[in-house]
């Protein structure tokens, strides 16, 4: 989501509601998700290297046959049954490739990475994306990883709109190690109410709500939720909510100057730690070395604090 685009999405709800649009849970779609095969800048490039995966299952929603593009990022040893692997679900607007530079530096953190385009988006089946056939293209991507990857610990990982439908998944899921949310909201209605115009009463209106703020509470795996002082599209007080509302083991990591996009780079010597803290995932070595003056993340133990 960009923030232009939202401005103009709240101008337009305006005059459909008072046109009374009959199509409205359409035009929400399409603004919230912005479906494409546009990619993030060079990242094709980035993606070189990466095999194509491809999720094929019947939907419960259309009945229809649907197939799911993915990139597959390994290890960069051979794997083993500790290596831990993660399913990674994007934001909006841009596609599977788009997010290559960030699956790389989750690689780098120890991950197996498995990301994947919702239908709508880049090779995956066409059709404008709802929050329901999102989270349903989600858990198929999760069964699929866990039927390629029983024995290994597997974990949730959503960046914005992605940390939104990863919440959803975690909530639905018990075989999950963990779930990292970035840059992510606690519901779509809190989204508008951040912004100057969030004072009109949209709330009522808005069919794709994603209830993050509600779903994190039947997590079962420890949440590790990352955010930067400078998103101007994401406010961090959000972030900071979604992170009160879990009742797991948890962790809230304040990147100082970290954007919407760029947090995942500039912090990566506290994501780090704080997968060490909370996930006790062995550090991989760093090339090249980390500045670990950063800021400390933010730790609280609820119910079984996992060792340190």
């Amino acid at each position: 989501m960009k923030k232009w685009s939202l401005y103009a999405s709240a101008t337009a709800l305006v005059a459909l509601l008072a046109a009374g649009c009959s199509t409205l849970d359409e035009r929400q779609r399409e603004w919230i998700f912005q479906p494409s095969d546009r990619s993030w800048g060079n990242s094709e490039a980035s993606s070189v290297g990466m095999d194509d995966v491809w999720i094929e299952f019947k939907s419960t929603l259309t009945g229809e046959p649907v197939q799911l593009h993915g990139l597959w990022l390994g290890g960069r040893a051979p794997e083993s049954p500790d290596q831990p692997v993660m399913l990674y679900l994007h934001g909006a607007r841009y596609n599977v490739a788009g997010s290559s530079p960030r699956m790389r530096r989750m690689n780098e953190l120890g991950f197996s990475v498995l990301a994947i385009d919702y239908r709508g988006f880049g090779k995956s089946s066409k059709g404008l994306p709802s929050e329901d056939s999102a989270r349903e293209d989600a858990l198929e991507a999760w069964k699929w990883l866990a039927s390629h990857h029983p024995k290994q610990p597997r974990y949730i990982f959503g960046h914005s709109l992605g940390g939104a439908i990863g919440i959803d998944l975690a909530s639905r899921v018990h075989d999950e190690s963990g779930t990292i949310v970035e840059s992510t909201f606690t519901s779509i209605a809190d989204v508008v109410s951040s912004f100057k115009w969030g004072w009109l009463p949209f709330g009522p209106f808005i069919t794709q709500r994603f209830e993050a703020i509600s779903k994190v509470r039947d997590i079962g795996a420890p949440l590790l939720v990352v955010h930067g002082t400078a998103d101007s599209l994401i406010n961090p007080t959000l972030g900071r909510k979604l992170y009160d509302a879990a009742t797991v083991p948890k962790m809230f990591v304040l990147v100082e100057g970290g954007s919407h996009h760029n947090l995942n780079s500039i912090g990566q010597a506290q994501y780090r730690s704080a997968l060490t803290q909370l996930f006790r995932m062995h550090e991989p070595p760093l090339e090249p070395p980390v500045d670990m003056a950063a800021s400390q993340p933010t730790i609280a133990h609820n119910a079984s604090t996992p060792s340190l």
